[in-house]
């Protein structure tokens, strides 16, 4: 990030002038122009380009669409720059921009300059709006800039903490939409052998697909909290994170068993779910998007000495306990506890493949979930038809898959019906898939 010269910043408001001056004449609409209120000598970074990125992104969204007769925006050295030559009253302009700088601390730092159709800038006071506060302090109005209260560093250190506190929040958000989103695409990938989606229950009965989406959004605080989590204990010892998380985990087991009344959809998937926004917010970065190979060693870090003590402290109060007591499979905790290995190096290979293979979301799911069954252990099937029953579903599945690498949906659905008639479930295997769907979501929108 290289400084910004004196030279540099005059030439750069003079060609802003200019612009604006030729659109005006081009227009005869009011314009608006919109910069970034970034004190110091460095005025161009990522973060700076993020932050202005989403405030175009609002403008665009709030200006009507066929008010718009122009735009363009570009960033530079000298900062990030926008203008809208827009179809509107003037004034009614100011104000929607001034309700914008004002309505979030990240607006502060926005300049939203309203030039009217004669190319007189409309000032903040014309609609309500007053002084602007200083960013350090908080002081009213422009005492502590004219008075220059505050160093440089002061201002710079006062901005980078609007931004970060800004863009927290917002991807606390995103990764709990995520986490909900990934759970829907699971529950509807259609077919699943023995599981509930959009064509049948699969081997319940005490369960539909309207149960999974009830327990989907009964969910979104908690995966939101959970990434919060991360962020805030990103300097602690990782077990401690995860220590953090597991007490929001039962309560939101809570949550799931009143909006379903009283069924286990998502237990599952809490505790993975949970473990990967948790381990998202933990190597959160506003600049940059989220590596998956990060992730999954932050999985392992967050969760290896939690996983062996509950191993060697097993009751047998539960499936996974009982079978790791029984025959010393150690399940989900296993997998958590190795950084989801499954994931990586099953469920998200294979799903890239059936995409490229022009495989659309639906079908590439539904192969993924077959890999994941022919090769995972999963507690739910060896619960449901024991040894034999998990044995004889994982054997179905790696046959089709010899037969057909991307076999078609109806061949899957013939192995649903085989799964239903055998009672089996591979429940677990679902939850590994709605992870697969997750880090695709967490690593490619990101940004």
């Amino acid at each position: 990030m290289r400084e910004v010269t004196l030279m540099e910043m005059l030439d750069a408001r003079e060609s802003r002038a200019m612009e604006q001056q030729r659109l005006l004449r081009k227009f005869r609409t009011p314009l608006l122009c919109f910069t970034m209120n970034i004190p110091g000598p460095v005025k161009d970074s990522p973060l700076i380009r993020r932050a202005f990125a989403f405030g175009c992104d609002v403008l665009e969204h709030r200006l009507p669409k066929s008010g718009i007769l122009y735009s363009a925006s570009h960033c530079a050295v000298t900062g990030c720059e926008a203008m809208y030559a827009v179809n509107m009253d003037a004034l009614s302009l100011k104000k929607l921009t001034t309700a914008i700088e004002e309505e979030t601390a990240l607006g502060r730092l926005f300049d939203m300059d309203v030039l009217d159709a004669q190319g007189n800038k409309l000032d903040r006071a014309l609609v309500g709006g007053g002084n602007r506060d200083c960013i350090v302090c908080g002081a009213a109005g422009r005492g502590c800039a004219s008075r220059r209260s505050h160093s440089v560093g002061q201002l710079q250190q006062a901005v980078q903490r609007i931004l970060r506190e800004h863009f927290a929040r917002e991807d606390a958000k995103r990764i709990g939409a995520w986490a909900v989103q990934s759970l829907l695409d699971e529950v509807c990938t259609t077919p699943k052998p023995g599981l509930v989606d959009r064509r049948n229950c699969g081997s319940h009965k005490d369960m539909d697909i309207f149960t999974f989406l009830a327990s989907a959004a009964a969910l979104a605080p908690y995966f939101q909290k959970c990434a919060q989590t991360g962020m805030e204990t990103a300097g602690c010892a990782p077990e401690e994170t995860f220590r953090q998380l597991r007490r929001e985990g039962l309560q939101a087991e809570q949550d799931m068993y009143r909006a379903t009344g009283g069924v286990n959809t998502h237990k599952g998937a809490i505790f993975t779910m949970g473990i990967l926004c948790g381990a998202a917010g933990r190597l959160w970065d506003p600049e940059s998007r989220w590596n998956a190979a990060a992730l999954f060693r932050e999985v392992s870090a967050m969760t290896r000495i939690p996983m062996q003590e509950d191993l060697r402290s097993s009751s047998g109060d539960t499936t996974g306990q009982r079978l790791y007591l029984q025959r010393g499979i150690p399940g989900i905790r296993g997998e958590a506890a190795r950084g989801l290995p499954s994931v990586e190096k099953i469920g998200l290979p294979t799903y890239y493949a059936c995409l490229k293979q022009g495989l659309d979301h639906n079908a590439a799911g539904a192969i993924t979930l077959l890999h994941l069954i022919a090769k995972v252990e999963d507690t739910n099937m060896l619960a449901r038809g024991g040894a034999e029953g998990a044995a004889e579903g994982a054997a179905w599945a790696a046959e089709l898959l010899k037969e057909a690498p991307f076999p078609a949906l109806a061949e899957i659905e013939n192995l649903d019906s085989q799964f239903i008639r055998r009672n089996l479930s591979p429940g677990g295997c679902a939850d590994l898939l709605a992870a697969v769907y997750f880090v695709d979501k967490l690593t490619t929108q990101s940004r």
